[in-house]
């Protein structure tokens, strides 16, 4: 009996020792594992006469009992001891600065889609949508572009097969909506659209538009004056002065270029507009009959002007970006500025 109270003596001297978890489990496979020293204490009932195995038993138990209980008061400890050590070493100090996080931005390019929307959606145009792969039918003959014009060259056009092209503008999207809904129509249709360009400075093959449509019973060039004046003062200021100078585009008649005055120097003359104080900022023009014909609305009865504007031109204009490469190459550098 004496031998179990000094084996617990040594058991708890022993785990006062232990200061990792690794040795605490060599002490507990030494004491309580199945070859431990107290699983042998066990073993020496056998010797015993029947009537002192009782009493052993008893003291043997007590004694397993309160090596646990050691053993589960010294694991509590370490634990709340690697604990408190983790929170010293974790520990904040909530009087310093946080870090500041880097926010992104909006894309130029879709700032001013999204401002350029607004106008128009202001003045009563809806956003319609059209597929980038289009057919030869609705991005060149409805449009009164044959097959002998010199849009349809293999140089200028992206040809997925014969009867199928990467569309080149958004006009075939107001072709759809033309044959969809019946008149009155007002919307405005942006997308990316393909030419053969080589990049560089001022070309890419892959480009931004938004075209306008406006379709209704005595509509006039007038009308038309006003809508893109209006847009145009909105978009650069209320100082913006307009002018329109006589233009081709086979699906108007009568067409025209706009200048507006030039965003960056206000009208004074800089390298950007060369000195002229004006700048061209689109295309615009009286729907053709023959567009009017085609998409099965009377030209007697209806009239109706289109406009398109490139998006990228729009943007390096209003912030003075001279390489419309910069807005397809994703520096952050560059795309910070408009934070």
């Amino acid at each position: 009996m004496s031998d179990m109270e000094h084996r617990m003596e040594e058991i708890r001297e022993a785990l006062s020792r232990a200061v990792s978890d690794d040795a605490l489990q060599e002490l507990r496979v030494r004491y309580l594992g199945k070859k431990g020293e107290i699983t042998a204490m066990m073993k020496q009932m056998r010797d015993l006469s029947p009537e002192e195995r009782p009493a052993f038993g008893s003291k043997i138990n007590a004694l397993r009992a309160k090596a646990e209980e050691a053993f589960a008061e010294k694991t509590a400890e370490l634990r709340e001891a690697a604990l408190e050590g983790r929170l010293q070493h974790e520990r904040i100090d909530v009087t310093l600065p946080g870090k500041s996080a880097k926010l992104g931005a909006i894309h130029p390019l879709n700032q001013v889609y999204h401002e350029v929307r607004d106008i128009f959606a202001g003045m009563g145009f809806s956003v319609v949508e059209g597929p980038e792969v289009e057919f030869d039918h609705y991005n060149f003959e409805m449009l009164n572009i044959p097959k002998d014009h010199p849009a349809r060259d293999m140089q200028d056009t992206f040809y997925v097969s014969d009867d199928i092209v990467v569309r080149t503008h958004t006009s075939p999207v107001q072709v759809r909506t033309m044959l969809k809904y019946k008149p009155p129509i007002r919307v405005i249709c942006p997308g990316r659209v393909y030419r053969t360009d080589d990049v560089d400075a001022t070309h890419s093959p892959v480009f931004n538009q938004v075209e306008g449509l406006y379709i209704d019973k005595g509509v006039t060039f007038a009308d038309l004056k006003g809508v893109l004046g209006e847009f145009l003062r909105k978009f650069y200021g209320q100082s913006t002065v307009t002018k329109f100078r006589p233009g081709f585009f086979p699906f108007t008649e009568p067409s025209a270029e706009v200048d507006a005055t030039c965003a960056l120097c206000g009208g004074k003359g800089c390298p950007a507009c060369k000195g002229a104080g004006m700048i061209e900022v689109l295309g615009c023009g009286m729907v053709n009959p023959r567009v009017l014909e085609n998409c099965g609305l009377d030209p007697e009865e209806y009239s109706g002007f289109a406009f398109g504007l490139g998006l990228d031109r729009l943007t390096n204009i209003k912030y003075g970006i001279t390489d419309i490469r910069l807005l397809y190459e994703n520096d952050v550098r560059f795309l910070r500025q408009f934070v």
